[in-house]
């Protein structure tokens, strides 16, 4: 699922591309991404975009009236820039927003239909729509508010980072990432941990999330990110199972529950102590729900 590196490389790679330009038509692939029926998605046709803006996981783009169309990619929905009036081709081609100078397409791999559309009046309607995650680089972004934020409910860290009411714009990739820089194991809880940890969490989600956005956004720069993956080779430990770390050389571990997993290192987060097993997948099973649309389907308190 794109993150918020991989949703502020898109948001970089579309400004050129769509901001001040006229959005002039929106084809539907399929009926089932739109979500909203108020406003008509037609009132969005002949607008300028007035704004781009990342809400969680989520793509708001701003068009004149106030009106704002929000895209959630969930697992397998990408985002392509094509050459003008390109075709709806195939069944994972879900959308199309035409515009003079190109045409922004939406597919989705697999046959579920996870990814959607919003079509929103107004900055309440953009609220409520936020689950209300902390925003890591948001002004007033400190260790305590961090820490405030997570201790909320005293969940493990992996799904206390994923939880979109509670962090904004992490989810399975980079809380691993997180996690194995801070050297912290994905099943302590949040709250039994010491400040030094807390200390190594907050710079290690700072330092994760600068450096892969920074990287994603200086290649959608250069080109539209048409590979968007939540698996990248010099990762640290997500998507590396039996690989060594880069940091240890220790082969690096994971633990599968629901329909997720989740790696680490057994010598730099754990000591030593390998988790994945029968009681510690059940363990983080309870503390997780099923699936991952029910993780992203949780509403603001």
């Amino acid at each position: 699922m794109p993150e918020l590196p991989d949703i502020s490389a898109y948001l970089t790679a579309l400004e050129p591309r769509i901001l001040g330009q006229t959005l002039e038509h929106v084809r539907l692939g399929s009926v089932f991404v739109l979500r909203t029926v108020d406003p008509p998605l037609s009132a969005t046709e002949g607008k300028t975009v007035t704004a781009l803006r990342r809400i969680g996981k989520r793509i708001a783009v701003g068009v004149e009236g106030d009106l704002w169309m929000v895209i959630h990619l969930m697992i397998a929905g990408r985002l392509h820039w094509k050459a003008p009036g390109a075709p709806l081709r195939g069944k994972n081609a879900l959308l199309a927003i035409d515009f003079p100078n190109g045409t922004l397409t939406l597919t989705e791999a697999g046959s579920k239909r996870r990814a959607s559309l919003h079509v929103l009046r107004g900055e309440q309607a953009l609220h409520d729509i936020d689950p209300g995650g902390f925003e890591l680089f948001s002004p007033d972004s400190t260790l305590a508010r961090f820490r405030a934020a997570l201790i909320r409910e005293n969940r493990t860290l992996k799904r206390a980072l994923t939880d979109p009411r509670l962090i904004s714009g992490v989810g399975n990739a980079y809380s691993d990432e997180i996690l194995h820089a801070a050297k912290l194991s994905p099943i302590a809880l949040t709250q039994k941990l010491s400040f030094n940890e807390w200390e190594r969490l907050f710079a290690a989600a700072l330092s994760t999330l600068t450096l892969w956005t920074d990287r994603l956004v200086a290649e959608a720069g250069k080109a539209f990110p048409e590979k968007v993956t939540a698996f990248r080779p010099d990762m640290a430990v997500h998507g590396r199972f039996g690989q060594p770390c880069p940091r240890c050389g220790q082969p690096v571990q994971r633990i599968r529950y629901a329909d997720n997993e989740t790696n680490y290192c057994a010598q730099c987060q754990t000591g030593g102590k390998v988790l994945a097993d029968r009681s510690l997948s059940r363990l983080l099973g309870s503390d997780w729900p099923r699936t991952l649309d029910e993780l992203e389907a949780l509403k603001r308190k």
